[in-house]
């Protein structure tokens, strides 16, 4: 018997991605604004314009992860507090309709950082479970993962739990420094150089992030820098702070490390970690979220 086709959608603050799935294969991919760049829309507008052309489809069924489930989302969803499993996750979910549409929301996680301090993700998550489907010796190995993007997460799994969880705002800062600071002014943008993303890592390992960003305007007055030399510096000096802070917690031990994310990104954060000799794994993100969302579509129907 033929299974009713369903939607995967991960929903970012930047990006909506929605994959219309037809017996475990992808079929059809869509894009839409993400939570915080819907205008005058509503969240329920904006999913539905981009699942407008599936609608033909019989039975369909929307999962959903990441910023569907926030505050300014289709609905929020409680967090799950850690240690959080699998089957936990699954049912901190959220039944919902959206028209005539039947929807499940993943839940986000509520973790300790490794400072003792409270912590959240919402996304990540799905990208976890997804990644431990997919690889059980990953998930028997209680590996220390890291989740680059806008803001970069530090993530303890033991015993397929999620125990543990660190948020560095990396990206975001590098997109608010380059765009909205004096930093990078002074030329057009011309990419990012890896030259300039080495000395960055050097300069991000003294550990002293307030003092060294101004190097990324002075190499450019006084060395005479390009422009992409400077992005390069400012990507690596904020890359190697996260690094260096991590190292500071003594977070980082022999154990598994494992990157998730966009293969371009992961690659980046695999350099630098190699500066430090250690090593990483690398898993393409797009293929875990999906894993999950397949992994939520096991939860048991809540009225």
């Amino acid at each position: 018997m033929n299974r009713p086709a369903r939607v995967l959608c991960d929903w970012g603050g930047s990006r909506l991605r929605a994959c219309l799935e037809r017996e475990g294969s992808i079929v059809d991919r869509r894009v839409g604004p993400g939570i915080h760049r819907l205008g005058a829309d509503s969240p329920a507008q904006a999913l539905a314009s981009v699942l407008a052309p599936w609608r033909s489809e019989q039975g369909l069924a929307v999962l959903l992860c990441g910023m569907a489930g926030s505050r300014d989302g289709l609905a929020e969803v409680p967090y799950v507090h850690a240690p959080a499993t699998v089957e936990v996750w699954r049912r901190g979910g959220l039944q919902v309709r959206i028209g005539d549409l039947e929807a499940t929301i993943a839940p986000g996680v509520e973790a300790e950082n490794f400072a003792g301090a409270q912590d959240v993700m919402r996304g990540e998550e799905t990208q976890i479970f997804g990644a431990l489907a997919l690889d059980a010796r990953l998930a028997a190995a209680n590996p220390l993962l890291v989740l680059p993007g806008t803001h970069c997460k530090w993530v303890r799994v033991e015993e397929g739990a999620i125990v543990r969880v660190q948020t560095y705002l990396t990206g975001e800062l590098f997109d608010l420094l380059r765009r909205h600071s004096s930093l990078l002014r002074l030329g057009a943008d011309s990419g990012t150089d890896e030259e300039g993303f080495e000395a960055g890592l050097r300069a991000g390992a003294r550990g002293d992030l307030a003092a060294s960003l101004f190097e990324t305007r002075t190499a450019q007055l006084l060395a005479g820098r390009a422009a992409g030399w400077a992005q390069g510096f400012l990507s690596g000096l904020l890359i190697g702070a996260e690094l260096a802070s991590m190292l500071g917690q003594r977070a980082l031990a022999s154990e598994p490390l494992t990157l998730i994310g966009d293969p371009q990104l992961t690659a980046r954060y695999r350099r630098a970690l190699a500066s430090y000799g250690i090593d990483a794994q690398a898993l393409d993100g797009e293929r875990c979220v999906l894993a999950g969302l397949r992994v939520l579509a096991d939860v048991e129907r809540r009225c």
